[in-house]
């Protein structure tokens, strides 16, 4: 193919995919852009540096302390806010209810028709937040923090895939597409170093190691 027709036929489709995106009709990995983008890993490695590290403690930890799903506007509450945010094509009804939909998962790469299957997840979960120095917190900051639409904390996820993360930190867990591990520990960090949380030994070393390649 002379280069002419070749440039040619790489403009149009360059042009195509931006059309495509711009229409938000492609809803493969990139289109699940709702998540607020996190630091550089640059700025991540950075911070990290900062964070203090300490020994987690979850004595009397307990999830109500942590009051979440709270109403963000009108009838809908936190939960529901995030599945218009992250889904894509969704019909709500009167109580902000999602009746239809698909979600596409970042962790896993799967797609949902159901909003059934999917979980919000806490980035940083709340008992590895009360471990990391939320103990110590006001009921109002932990509210905040559980219901944070600001920071790249809470996301929509495979329901089975958020329920096997548990509490864990990246030292243990890792979401299972590798494709989405930097977003995952830019964002971690961020968290973190916004809510001036702790980090330990193991969660440390295994952010460092893995930011390392992004």
């Amino acid at each position: 193919m002379p280069k002419f027709y070749a440039r040619r036929r790489l403009s149009v489709l360059t042009a195509l995919t931006g059309l495509i995106a711009s229409l938000g009709l492609f809803n493969g990995p990139t289109a699940s852009a709702a998540l607020p983008t996190p630091i550089s890993a640059s700025t991540a490695r950075s911070y990290l540096a900062t964070l203090t590290v300490a020994s987690e403690d979850r004595t009397g930890y307990d999830r109500d302390l942590f009051p979440h799903w709270i109403t963000q506007s009108g009838t809908c509450n936190t939960r529901e806010t995030v599945l218009k945010r992250d889904g894509t094509n969704v019909v709500t009804d009167s109580n902000c209810a999602a009746t239809s939909g698909s979600w596409y998962s970042p962790y896993d790469g799967a797609t949902w028709s159901a909003a059934s299957d999917v979980d919000i997840d806490h980035l940083v979960p709340l008992a590895e937040a009360w471990d990391s120095g939320a103990d110590s917190w006001t009921t109002s900051r932990r509210q905040a923090f559980a219901n944070d639409l600001t920071r790249p904390q809470l996301l929509a996820v495979t329901d089975n895939v958020n329920q096997a993360k548990g509490d864990q930190d990246p030292a243990t867990w890792m979401p299972p597409r590798s494709a989405y591990h930097c977003i995952y520990l830019r964002a971690w960090v961020q968290v973190k170093y916004y809510y001036d949380l702790s980090v330990d030994p193991a969660e440390k070393s295994a952010l460092q190691s893995r930011l390392a390649s992004c």
